[in-house]
Protein backbone atom coordinates (compact mmCIF):
# COMPACT_ATOMS: atom_id res chain seq x y z
CA UNK A 1 0.00 0.00 0.00
CA UNK A 2 1.10 3.38 -0.62
CA UNK A 3 0.31 7.25 0.28
CA UNK A 4 -0.05 9.85 -2.19
CA UNK A 5 0.15 13.45 -2.24
CA UNK A 6 -2.22 16.22 -3.95
CA UNK A 7 -0.76 19.61 -5.13
CA UNK A 8 -3.38 21.62 -6.06
CA UNK A 9 -2.69 25.25 -7.35
CA UNK A 10 -5.71 27.24 -6.87
CA UNK A 11 -6.37 31.28 -8.53
CA UNK A 12 -9.37 32.80 -9.07
CA UNK A 13 -11.37 29.99 -9.26
CA UNK A 14 -14.38 30.73 -6.84
CA UNK A 15 -17.11 28.89 -9.42
CA UNK A 16 -15.35 25.27 -9.77
CA UNK A 17 -13.02 24.73 -7.05
CA UNK A 18 -15.58 23.15 -4.96
CA UNK A 19 -16.31 21.00 -7.26
CA UNK A 20 -13.09 19.90 -8.29
CA UNK A 21 -11.73 19.35 -4.77
CA UNK A 22 -14.77 17.35 -4.35
CA UNK A 23 -14.20 15.14 -7.09
CA UNK A 24 -10.92 13.85 -5.70
CA UNK A 25 -12.85 11.77 -3.26
CA UNK A 26 -12.95 9.01 -6.17
CA UNK A 27 -8.89 8.59 -4.66
CA UNK A 28 -10.35 6.93 -1.80
CA UNK A 29 -11.72 3.83 -3.75
CA UNK A 30 -7.91 2.91 -4.58
CA UNK A 31 -6.95 -0.20 -3.09
CA UNK A 32 -3.04 0.93 -3.72
CA UNK A 33 -3.70 3.36 -1.16
CA UNK A 34 -3.42 3.71 2.48
CA UNK A 35 -3.40 7.28 2.81
CA UNK A 36 -4.04 10.15 1.20
CA UNK A 37 -3.11 14.08 1.62
CA UNK A 38 -4.80 17.13 -0.49
CA UNK A 39 -2.24 20.39 -0.29
CA UNK A 40 -4.52 23.16 -1.27
CA UNK A 41 -2.78 26.46 -2.29
CA UNK A 42 -4.63 29.45 -2.63
CA UNK A 43 -2.62 31.58 -4.53
CA UNK A 44 -3.47 34.94 -3.48
CA UNK A 45 -6.58 34.78 -5.01
CA UNK A 46 -8.78 38.29 -5.48
CA UNK A 47 -12.17 36.27 -6.39
CA UNK A 48 -14.16 34.61 -4.17
CA UNK A 49 -12.13 31.46 -4.43
CA UNK A 50 -11.18 32.22 -0.13
CA UNK A 51 -14.60 31.84 0.59
CA UNK A 52 -15.41 28.88 -1.37
CA UNK A 53 -12.40 26.95 0.06
CA UNK A 54 -14.00 27.80 3.79
CA UNK A 55 -17.24 26.79 2.71
CA UNK A 56 -15.95 23.41 1.80
CA UNK A 57 -13.51 22.88 4.50
CA UNK A 58 -16.81 23.33 7.12
CA UNK A 59 -18.92 20.86 5.28
CA UNK A 60 -15.85 18.51 6.14
CA UNK A 61 -15.54 19.48 9.65
CA UNK A 62 -12.43 21.27 9.14
CA UNK A 63 -11.74 24.84 10.83
CA UNK A 64 -9.81 26.99 8.25
CA UNK A 65 -8.32 30.57 9.57
CA UNK A 66 -10.42 33.59 8.25
CA UNK A 67 -8.95 34.79 4.66
CA UNK A 68 -6.63 37.53 5.07
CA UNK A 69 -6.75 40.66 3.05
CA UNK A 70 -6.61 40.72 -0.62
CA UNK A 71 -2.88 41.08 -1.72
CA UNK A 72 -1.45 42.93 -4.95
CA UNK A 73 -1.50 40.25 -7.92
CA UNK A 74 2.55 39.77 -8.59
CA UNK A 75 5.34 39.53 -5.87
CA UNK A 76 9.35 39.63 -6.33
CA UNK A 77 11.25 37.16 -4.46
CA UNK A 78 9.76 34.34 -1.97
CA UNK A 79 6.00 34.22 -1.13
CA UNK A 80 5.29 33.33 1.62
CA UNK A 81 2.55 30.69 2.10
CA UNK A 82 0.20 30.91 5.01
CA UNK A 83 -1.29 27.66 6.66
CA UNK A 84 -5.50 27.91 7.19
CA UNK A 85 -5.58 24.91 8.63
CA UNK A 86 -5.95 20.48 8.09
CA UNK A 87 -8.28 18.13 8.92
CA UNK A 88 -9.10 14.40 8.56
CA UNK A 89 -11.94 13.44 6.36
CA UNK A 90 -12.60 9.92 5.45
CA UNK A 91 -9.10 8.71 4.33
CA UNK A 92 -8.35 12.17 3.16
CA UNK A 93 -6.20 14.69 4.89
CA UNK A 94 -6.48 17.93 3.73
CA UNK A 95 -4.19 20.85 4.46
CA UNK A 96 -5.10 24.63 2.74
CA UNK A 97 -2.95 26.91 2.52
CA UNK A 98 -2.53 30.69 1.07
CA UNK A 99 -0.26 33.09 -0.71
CA UNK A 100 0.51 36.43 0.98
CA UNK A 101 0.79 37.43 -2.87
CA UNK A 102 0.16 36.05 -6.36
CA UNK A 103 3.26 33.90 -7.35
CA UNK A 104 2.03 31.51 -10.01
CA UNK A 105 1.46 28.28 -10.57
CA UNK A 106 5.15 27.17 -10.17
CA UNK A 107 5.31 28.53 -6.92
CA UNK A 108 2.21 27.51 -5.65
CA UNK A 109 3.17 23.54 -6.78
CA UNK A 110 6.62 24.32 -4.88
CA UNK A 111 4.28 25.38 -1.66
CA UNK A 112 2.25 22.11 -1.70
CA UNK A 113 5.15 20.12 -1.87
CA UNK A 114 7.36 21.32 0.78
CA UNK A 115 4.47 19.97 3.24
CA UNK A 116 3.46 16.49 1.12
CA UNK A 117 4.61 13.23 2.60
CA UNK A 118 3.07 10.97 0.41
CA UNK A 119 5.12 8.30 -1.62
CA UNK A 120 3.90 9.59 -4.76
CA UNK A 121 2.52 13.03 -5.22
CA UNK A 122 0.48 14.04 -8.29
CA UNK A 123 -0.71 18.22 -9.62
CA UNK A 124 -4.34 18.59 -9.80
CA UNK A 125 -5.91 22.21 -11.28
CA UNK A 126 -8.65 23.40 -9.42
CA UNK A 127 -10.52 23.73 -12.19
CA UNK A 128 -13.00 20.46 -13.80
CA UNK A 129 -10.50 19.77 -17.19
CA UNK A 130 -9.33 17.03 -15.73
CA UNK A 131 -11.23 14.25 -13.55
CA UNK A 132 -9.71 12.43 -10.48
CA UNK A 133 -11.00 9.21 -11.48
CA UNK A 134 -7.95 8.95 -13.94
CA UNK A 135 -5.34 9.45 -10.56
CA UNK A 136 -6.46 5.80 -9.78
CA UNK A 137 -4.93 4.45 -13.16
CA UNK A 138 -2.39 6.28 -12.99
CA UNK A 139 -1.67 5.56 -9.21
CA UNK A 140 -1.71 1.79 -10.08
CA UNK A 141 0.65 2.07 -13.23
CA UNK A 142 3.11 4.16 -10.46
CA UNK A 143 3.00 0.83 -7.86
CA UNK A 144 2.54 -1.80 -10.47
CA UNK A 145 5.70 -0.71 -13.00
CA UNK A 146 7.93 0.98 -10.14
CA UNK A 147 7.14 4.32 -12.51
CA UNK A 148 9.54 7.53 -11.38
CA UNK A 149 6.78 9.52 -12.99
CA UNK A 150 3.36 8.80 -14.86
CA UNK A 151 2.03 11.15 -17.07
CA UNK A 152 -1.96 11.17 -17.96
CA UNK A 153 -2.11 11.85 -21.60
CA UNK A 154 -4.96 13.66 -23.25
CA UNK A 155 -4.19 12.73 -26.19
CA UNK A 156 -3.65 8.86 -25.83
CA UNK A 157 -7.28 7.74 -26.13
CA UNK A 158 -8.89 7.72 -22.78
CA UNK A 159 -12.46 7.27 -22.11
CA UNK A 160 -13.99 10.28 -23.24
CA UNK A 161 -12.29 13.95 -23.94
CA UNK A 162 -14.17 17.36 -24.95
CA UNK A 163 -13.64 18.24 -29.02
CA UNK A 164 -12.39 21.68 -28.96
CA UNK A 165 -10.25 24.28 -29.77
CA UNK A 166 -7.55 22.22 -32.55
CA UNK A 167 -5.24 25.37 -32.86
CA UNK A 168 -4.72 24.96 -29.21
CA UNK A 169 -4.06 21.11 -29.60
CA UNK A 170 -1.90 22.11 -32.53
CA UNK A 171 0.33 24.04 -29.75
CA UNK A 172 0.44 21.19 -27.52
CA UNK A 173 1.98 19.02 -30.03
CA UNK A 174 4.07 21.46 -31.09
CA UNK A 175 5.85 22.30 -27.43
CA UNK A 176 5.58 18.05 -27.04
CA UNK A 177 7.65 17.10 -30.46
CA UNK A 178 10.38 20.03 -29.40
CA UNK A 179 10.51 18.57 -25.97
CA UNK A 180 10.93 15.23 -26.99
CA UNK A 181 13.68 16.42 -29.74
CA UNK A 182 15.77 17.70 -26.65
CA UNK A 183 15.11 14.68 -24.21
CA UNK A 184 14.20 11.66 -26.83
CA UNK A 185 11.56 10.86 -25.24
CA UNK A 186 8.34 10.16 -26.93
CA UNK A 187 6.03 11.81 -24.99
CA UNK A 188 2.55 12.18 -26.33
CA UNK A 189 1.17 15.31 -24.16
CA UNK A 190 4.09 16.91 -22.35
CA UNK A 191 2.11 19.50 -21.59
CA UNK A 192 -0.62 17.82 -18.89
CA UNK A 193 -1.26 18.82 -15.92
CA UNK A 194 -1.79 15.32 -14.41
CA UNK A 195 1.89 14.62 -13.51
CA UNK A 196 2.47 11.95 -10.92
CA UNK A 197 6.36 11.69 -9.53
CA UNK A 198 8.05 10.06 -6.41
CA UNK A 199 8.00 12.64 -3.88
CA UNK A 200 11.69 12.20 -2.69
CA UNK A 201 12.49 12.59 -6.71
CA UNK A 202 10.24 15.82 -7.38
CA UNK A 203 11.70 17.07 -3.78
CA UNK A 204 15.30 16.66 -4.92
CA UNK A 205 14.82 18.30 -8.20
CA UNK A 206 14.89 22.37 -8.39
CA UNK A 207 12.21 23.62 -10.01
CA UNK A 208 12.27 27.41 -10.60
CA UNK A 209 9.43 28.69 -13.26
CA UNK A 210 6.86 30.25 -11.37
CA UNK A 211 3.98 29.83 -14.35
CA UNK A 212 2.97 27.48 -16.80
CA UNK A 213 6.71 26.90 -18.07
CA UNK A 214 6.65 24.77 -15.06
CA UNK A 215 5.13 21.61 -17.44
CA UNK A 216 8.44 21.84 -19.43
CA UNK A 217 10.65 21.95 -17.13
CA UNK A 218 9.85 19.51 -14.91
CA UNK A 219 9.43 17.14 -17.98
CA UNK A 220 13.22 18.51 -19.32
CA UNK A 221 14.59 17.61 -15.92
CA UNK A 222 12.75 13.98 -14.86
CA UNK A 223 14.20 12.99 -18.16
CA UNK A 224 17.82 14.68 -17.41
CA UNK A 225 17.56 12.61 -14.36
CA UNK A 226 16.78 9.35 -16.19
CA UNK A 227 13.49 8.89 -14.35
CA UNK A 228 11.30 5.78 -15.67
CA UNK A 229 8.71 8.11 -17.08
CA UNK A 230 5.17 6.03 -17.94
CA UNK A 231 1.88 7.48 -19.94
CA UNK A 232 -1.68 6.65 -19.28
CA UNK A 233 -4.41 7.58 -21.28
CA UNK A 234 -7.16 10.00 -19.44
CA UNK A 235 -10.39 11.73 -20.26
CA UNK A 236 -10.18 15.60 -20.75
CA UNK A 237 -12.71 18.10 -20.56
CA UNK A 238 -11.33 20.92 -21.39
CA UNK A 239 -12.52 25.05 -21.02
CA UNK A 240 -12.87 27.62 -23.87
CA UNK A 241 -11.55 31.24 -23.12
CA UNK A 242 -15.04 32.03 -22.69
CA UNK A 243 -15.31 29.69 -19.82
CA UNK A 244 -11.66 31.19 -18.28
CA UNK A 245 -9.47 29.21 -19.98
CA UNK A 246 -6.20 30.86 -18.57
CA UNK A 247 -3.40 29.54 -21.44
CA UNK A 248 -2.86 31.56 -24.45
CA UNK A 249 -0.26 32.31 -27.02
CA UNK A 250 1.78 34.49 -24.90
CA UNK A 251 2.03 31.33 -22.49
CA UNK A 252 2.90 29.32 -25.66
CA UNK A 253 5.62 31.54 -26.48
CA UNK A 254 7.02 31.23 -23.28
CA UNK A 255 7.02 27.48 -23.02
CA UNK A 256 9.05 27.43 -26.13
CA UNK A 257 11.85 29.48 -24.59
CA UNK A 258 11.92 27.26 -21.37
CA UNK A 259 12.52 24.73 -23.36
CA UNK A 260 15.15 26.34 -24.91
CA UNK A 261 17.12 26.93 -21.64
CA UNK A 262 16.18 23.82 -19.77
CA UNK A 263 17.44 21.73 -22.43
CA UNK A 264 20.82 24.08 -22.51
CA UNK A 265 21.30 23.54 -18.77
CA UNK A 266 21.75 21.29 -16.35
CA UNK A 267 20.89 22.24 -12.48
CA UNK A 268 18.80 19.02 -12.34
CA UNK A 269 19.88 18.28 -8.56
CA UNK A 270 18.95 20.32 -5.25
CA UNK A 271 22.36 21.08 -2.92
CA UNK A 272 22.66 18.08 -0.61
CA UNK A 273 25.32 16.64 1.43
CA UNK A 274 26.23 14.59 -1.29
CA UNK A 275 27.28 17.46 -3.76
CA UNK A 276 24.69 15.92 -6.40
CA UNK A 277 24.89 18.95 -8.37
CA UNK A 278 28.34 19.02 -9.01
CA UNK A 279 28.62 15.54 -9.59
CA UNK A 280 25.72 15.50 -11.77
CA UNK A 281 27.54 17.90 -13.76
CA UNK A 282 30.56 15.76 -13.72
CA UNK A 283 28.72 12.92 -15.34
CA UNK A 284 27.38 14.46 -18.34
CA UNK A 285 31.36 13.80 -19.62
CA UNK A 286 30.58 10.65 -21.39
CA UNK A 287 33.15 10.14 -23.78
CA UNK A 288 35.70 10.90 -20.99
CA UNK A 289 33.70 7.93 -19.13
CA UNK A 290 34.07 6.09 -21.77
CA UNK A 291 37.90 6.57 -21.73
CA UNK A 292 38.18 5.80 -17.46
CA UNK A 293 35.84 2.47 -18.19
CA UNK A 294 38.65 1.06 -21.08
CA UNK A 295 41.45 1.67 -18.69
CA UNK A 296 39.90 0.02 -16.28
CA UNK A 297 38.29 -3.22 -18.04
CA UNK A 298 41.04 -5.10 -18.60
CA UNK A 299 41.46 -5.96 -14.91
CA UNK A 300 38.02 -6.90 -14.74
CA UNK A 301 36.30 -10.29 -13.36
CA UNK A 302 32.87 -11.47 -13.98
CA UNK A 303 32.29 -11.07 -10.35
CA UNK A 304 32.09 -7.09 -9.85
CA UNK A 305 30.92 -4.81 -6.95
CA UNK A 306 30.98 -1.48 -8.17
CA UNK A 307 31.57 0.85 -4.83
CA UNK A 308 30.22 4.65 -5.87
CA UNK A 309 28.27 4.16 -9.42
CA UNK A 310 26.32 7.29 -8.69
CA UNK A 311 23.95 7.31 -11.39
CA UNK A 312 25.47 4.50 -13.59
CA UNK A 313 27.54 6.61 -16.21
CA UNK A 314 30.98 3.70 -15.35
CA UNK A 315 28.27 0.67 -14.59
CA UNK A 316 26.42 1.48 -18.69
CA UNK A 317 29.97 0.22 -19.75
CA UNK A 318 31.07 -2.46 -18.01
CA UNK A 319 28.13 -4.74 -17.83
CA UNK A 320 27.37 -7.56 -18.43
CA UNK A 321 29.31 -9.99 -16.23
CA UNK A 322 27.92 -13.11 -14.58
CA UNK A 323 27.34 -11.27 -11.26
CA UNK A 324 27.33 -6.87 -11.06
CA UNK A 325 26.52 -5.14 -7.49
CA UNK A 326 26.09 -1.38 -8.43
CA UNK A 327 26.18 1.08 -5.29
CA UNK A 328 25.89 4.54 -4.09
CA UNK A 329 25.92 6.04 -0.30
CA UNK A 330 23.19 8.30 -2.21
CA UNK A 331 19.79 7.21 -1.98
CA UNK A 332 18.73 9.19 -5.16
CA UNK A 333 21.41 7.71 -7.06
CA UNK A 334 20.85 4.14 -5.52
CA UNK A 335 16.91 4.70 -7.04
CA UNK A 336 18.43 5.45 -10.34
CA UNK A 337 20.46 2.64 -10.46
CA UNK A 338 18.13 0.35 -9.41
CA UNK A 339 16.43 1.47 -12.71
CA UNK A 340 18.79 -0.13 -14.64
CA UNK A 341 17.96 -3.64 -13.04
CA UNK A 342 14.77 -3.96 -14.62
CA UNK A 343 16.02 -5.54 -17.92
CA UNK A 344 19.36 -6.60 -16.66
CA UNK A 345 18.74 -9.79 -14.49
CA UNK A 346 22.72 -10.29 -13.59
CA UNK A 347 22.70 -6.93 -12.56
CA UNK A 348 21.86 -5.68 -8.76
CA UNK A 349 21.47 -1.94 -6.91
CA UNK A 350 21.96 -1.72 -3.17
CA UNK A 351 23.11 1.17 -0.84
CA UNK A 352 26.87 0.65 -0.12
CA UNK A 353 28.83 2.69 2.84
CA UNK A 354 32.23 1.96 1.86
CA UNK A 355 33.15 2.76 5.44
CA UNK A 356 30.66 -0.19 6.60
CA UNK A 357 31.22 -3.72 5.96
CA UNK A 358 28.15 -4.44 7.06
CA UNK A 359 26.53 -2.96 4.36
CA UNK A 360 28.36 -4.13 1.95
CA UNK A 361 26.19 -6.95 -0.69
CA UNK A 362 27.42 -10.85 0.13
CA UNK A 363 28.62 -12.98 -2.28
CA UNK A 364 29.62 -16.70 -1.71
CA UNK A 365 33.44 -16.67 -2.35
CA UNK A 366 33.93 -12.89 -2.45
CA UNK A 367 34.00 -10.84 -5.47
CA UNK A 368 36.86 -11.24 -8.33
CA UNK A 369 36.49 -7.38 -8.75
CA UNK A 370 35.85 -3.92 -6.52
CA UNK A 371 35.41 -1.40 -8.67
CA UNK A 372 36.09 1.85 -6.46
CA UNK A 373 36.39 5.44 -8.11
CA UNK A 374 36.69 8.92 -6.71
CA UNK A 375 35.75 7.53 -3.30
CA UNK A 376 38.04 7.21 -0.37
CA UNK A 377 39.21 10.55 -1.02
CA UNK A 378 36.13 11.27 0.93
CA UNK A 379 36.80 9.26 3.68
CA UNK A 380 38.85 9.98 6.89
CA UNK A 381 39.82 6.59 7.54
CA UNK A 382 41.01 5.67 3.64
CA UNK A 383 42.67 2.45 5.41
CA UNK A 384 39.47 1.15 7.24
CA UNK A 385 37.97 1.96 3.75
CA UNK A 386 40.48 0.06 1.73
CA UNK A 387 40.25 -2.87 4.27
CA UNK A 388 36.62 -3.67 4.15
CA UNK A 389 37.16 -3.72 0.13
CA UNK A 390 39.70 -6.51 0.90
CA UNK A 391 37.56 -8.35 2.68
CA UNK A 392 34.70 -8.54 0.29
CA UNK A 393 37.50 -9.70 -2.24
CA UNK A 394 38.05 -13.67 -3.36
CA UNK A 395 41.26 -14.90 -2.77
CA UNK A 396 42.79 -13.98 -6.22
CA UNK A 397 40.63 -10.88 -6.36
CA UNK A 398 41.70 -7.51 -7.56
CA UNK A 399 40.39 -4.04 -6.27
CA UNK A 400 40.32 -1.25 -8.40
CA UNK A 401 40.95 1.90 -7.30
CA UNK A 402 41.21 5.44 -8.29
CA UNK A 403 42.40 8.44 -6.32
CA UNK A 404 43.44 12.40 -7.05
CA UNK A 405 47.15 12.15 -7.38
CA UNK A 406 49.54 15.15 -6.70
CA UNK A 407 48.95 17.23 -2.69
CA UNK A 408 50.36 20.04 -4.45
CA UNK A 409 47.24 20.08 -6.74
CA UNK A 410 44.55 20.37 -3.76
CA UNK A 411 42.94 23.30 -3.83
CA UNK A 412 39.47 24.91 -3.93
CA UNK A 413 37.69 22.35 -6.14
CA UNK A 414 39.36 19.66 -3.96
CA UNK A 415 37.25 21.11 -0.79
CA UNK A 416 33.96 21.76 -2.48
CA UNK A 417 34.18 18.19 -3.48
CA UNK A 418 34.86 17.02 -0.35
CA UNK A 419 38.09 16.02 -0.62
CA UNK A 420 40.19 14.85 2.16
CA UNK A 421 43.78 14.58 0.60
CA UNK A 422 44.99 13.88 -2.72
CA UNK A 423 47.58 11.04 -2.90
CA UNK A 424 51.28 10.01 -4.23
CA UNK A 425 51.94 6.89 -5.28
CA UNK A 426 54.47 6.13 -2.65
CA UNK A 427 51.05 7.09 0.49
CA UNK A 428 48.87 5.31 -2.24
CA UNK A 429 51.16 2.07 -1.33
CA UNK A 430 51.14 2.86 2.03
CA UNK A 431 47.41 2.62 3.22
CA UNK A 432 47.20 -0.01 0.98
CA UNK A 433 49.76 -2.14 2.38
CA UNK A 434 47.99 -1.21 6.27
CA UNK A 435 44.66 -2.53 4.70
CA UNK A 436 45.94 -5.53 3.81
CA UNK A 437 46.63 -5.08 -0.04
CA UNK A 438 49.14 -4.93 -2.18
CA UNK A 439 49.30 -2.68 -5.52
CA UNK A 440 50.33 -4.75 -8.09
CA UNK A 441 50.45 -1.96 -10.70
CA UNK A 442 49.57 2.17 -10.58
CA UNK A 443 48.14 3.41 -14.19
CA UNK A 444 48.92 7.36 -14.19
CA UNK A 445 45.86 8.84 -15.35
CA UNK A 446 44.61 12.07 -17.51
CA UNK A 447 47.71 14.09 -17.66
CA UNK A 448 46.14 16.36 -19.72
CA UNK A 449 43.65 17.83 -16.83
CA UNK A 450 46.02 18.57 -14.10
CA UNK A 451 47.37 21.96 -15.76
CA UNK A 452 43.47 23.24 -15.85
CA UNK A 453 42.55 21.81 -12.59
CA UNK A 454 45.69 23.68 -10.49
CA UNK A 455 44.61 27.35 -12.46
CA UNK A 456 40.78 26.32 -11.66
CA UNK A 457 41.16 25.04 -8.13
CA UNK A 458 45.07 26.63 -7.13
CA UNK A 459 45.33 29.74 -8.71
CA UNK A 460 41.76 31.14 -9.70
CA UNK A 461 39.63 29.65 -6.82
CA UNK A 462 36.94 28.28 -7.95
CA UNK A 463 34.14 26.79 -6.37
CA UNK A 464 32.49 25.13 -9.17
CA UNK A 465 32.89 23.48 -12.15
CA UNK A 466 31.22 25.08 -15.52
CA UNK A 467 29.19 23.19 -17.85
CA UNK A 468 30.87 24.52 -20.87
CA UNK A 469 34.46 23.41 -18.83
CA UNK A 470 33.13 19.95 -18.85
CA UNK A 471 31.69 19.86 -22.47
CA UNK A 472 35.41 21.26 -23.54
CA UNK A 473 37.16 18.44 -21.50
CA UNK A 474 34.72 16.06 -22.84
CA UNK A 475 34.98 17.00 -26.65
CA UNK A 476 38.54 16.97 -26.63
CA UNK A 477 38.77 13.53 -24.86
CA UNK A 478 39.29 11.29 -28.33
CA UNK A 479 42.67 13.57 -28.85
CA UNK A 480 43.27 13.35 -24.95
CA UNK A 481 43.38 9.27 -24.92
CA UNK A 482 45.83 9.67 -27.54
CA UNK A 483 48.20 12.45 -26.54
CA UNK A 484 47.86 11.93 -22.52
CA UNK A 485 50.93 9.37 -21.84
CA UNK A 486 53.29 11.69 -24.07
CA UNK A 487 52.11 15.06 -21.89
CA UNK A 488 55.03 16.40 -19.20
CA UNK A 489 53.04 16.69 -16.82
CA UNK A 490 51.95 14.53 -13.93
CA UNK A 491 48.83 12.63 -13.52
CA UNK A 492 45.20 14.16 -12.15
CA UNK A 493 44.54 10.86 -10.85
CA UNK A 494 46.19 6.93 -10.08
CA UNK A 495 44.56 4.39 -10.66
CA UNK A 496 46.18 1.51 -8.29
CA UNK A 497 45.71 -2.49 -9.21
CA UNK A 498 45.34 -4.10 -5.80
CA UNK A 499 45.14 -7.78 -4.75
CA UNK A 500 45.58 -8.95 -1.11
CA UNK A 501 48.63 -9.51 0.43
CA UNK A 502 49.98 -12.25 1.04
CA UNK A 503 49.83 -13.92 4.11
Amino acid sequence: MSSLSVLVPVFNEQHLVAASLARLSALESSPHLERIQVVVVDDSSRDGTPGALHSFAAERGIALAPPPPAAPRAGIGSVPAIELGRGLHGKTEWVFLRHERNGGKGTAVRSALALADGEFSVIHDADLEYHPKDILRIVEVLVREGADAVFGSRFAGGEARRVLLFRHQIGNKLLTFLTNLVTNLNLTDMETCYKAVRTDLLRSIPIVSNDFRLEPELTIKLAKREARIFEVPISYSGRTYQEGKKIGWRDGLKALLAIFRFSLGDDVYVRDEHGSQMLGRLARAQRFNGWMADVIRPFLGSRLLEIGSGTGNLTRRLVPRDVYVASDVNPLYVKTLQNLTSDRPYLAARFTDVTDLASYPQLAGGFDSVVCLNVIEHIDDDVGALRNICAALSANGKAIVLVPSGPWNFGSLDEVLGHKRRYTEASLRRVAEEAGLEVKQIVRFNRVSSLPWFLNGRVMRKTSFGLLQIRIVDWITPISRVVDRFLPFPPLSLIAVMERRPE
